[in-house]
């Protein structure tokens, strides 16, 4: 996976939660897209990825377990108990001592693009100031942007996050206005110094408010890069949308 121009002093571990317990989709990991479970899409394309020195699946399932062991996965088992998927891959990241920095990789978009993968690496190794790195698209869609599911963020002009919210934002008084408006991608990349302080923090108020952990990492100061992206790769959170999945695969 990794390049020769990866420095040595950095190792980059790619983790890849998948849990068992959905309430929409349980053993959601497990569904077969075109005969392959939903979590093995998501490893195949990260293989793709020149930038990660290590992947690995963190499952607190023994089901997920050996059916990653089975298409050659490196995974390994987590406690049930994590009430985030960032505690998961802390906690997977503590099995990998020599790592300094740790991609969080959803494990339900069987189409996530390898290269922003390695954008988001590339964004931490050439700024040690950033503690954490996402991604966003530009969204147009008005539809979107009154819909709370879909989360919106504002950024500095130098690229750093300034706010994300499941509210329209920001507001535009002036209806003519050039601004562009984008719409969060739910993949982070940390730095495992910063990583660990993170998930030692109690939910900050912003937070709990708005239901979305990236905004403990602002209230607490933090610096989050957030990398343009054409790549709009569905997830899955329902059968259905697993079946819309297997028609584009097809």
């Amino acid at each position: 996976m990794v390049d020769d121009t990866t420095s040595v002093k950095n190792h980059t571990l790619g983790v890849i939660p998948a849990r068992w317990a959905s309430s929409r989709f349980p053993g959601k990991p497990l569904h077969l897209i075109n005969h392959k479970p939903l979590v093995q899409h998501v490893w195949e394309r990260c293989q793709q990825c020149t930038k990660l020195d290590q992947l690995v699946i963190a499952t607190d399932d023994q089901r997920i377990y050996d059916s990653a062991q089975s298409f050659g996965a490196d995974v390994v088992m987590t406690a049930s108990s994590h009430p985030t998927g960032t505690d998961r891959i802390a906690e997977a990241a503590n099995l990998f001592p020599d790592t300094t920095h740790v991609i969080n990789i959803q494990g339900d978009e069987p189409l996530i693009d390898p290269d922003l993968i390695d954008q988001l690496v590339i964004a931490l190794h050439d700024d040690e100031d950033i503690a954490m790195a996402t991604a966003a698209n530009p969204i147009d869609d008005e539809a979107l942007l009154i819909d709370p599911n879909v989360v919106k963020c504002v950024l500095a002009l130098n690229g750093d996050a300034l706010y994300f919210s499941r509210s329209p934002l920001p507001f535009r008084r002036c209806e003519n206005s050039a601004l562009q408006l984008y719409r969060h991608k739910g993949i982070y990349a940390y730095r495992r110094d910063f990583l660990e302080k993170f998930i030692a923090w109690a939910p900050s108020p912003l937070e709990q408010a708005e239901s979305l952990e990236q905004l403990r990492a602002l209230e607490n100061n933090a610096r989050i890069r957030v990398i343009i992206t054409d790549d709009e790769s569905p997830g899955v959170d329902t059968p259905e949308q697993a079946r819309q999945i297997e028609n584009l695969l097809r």
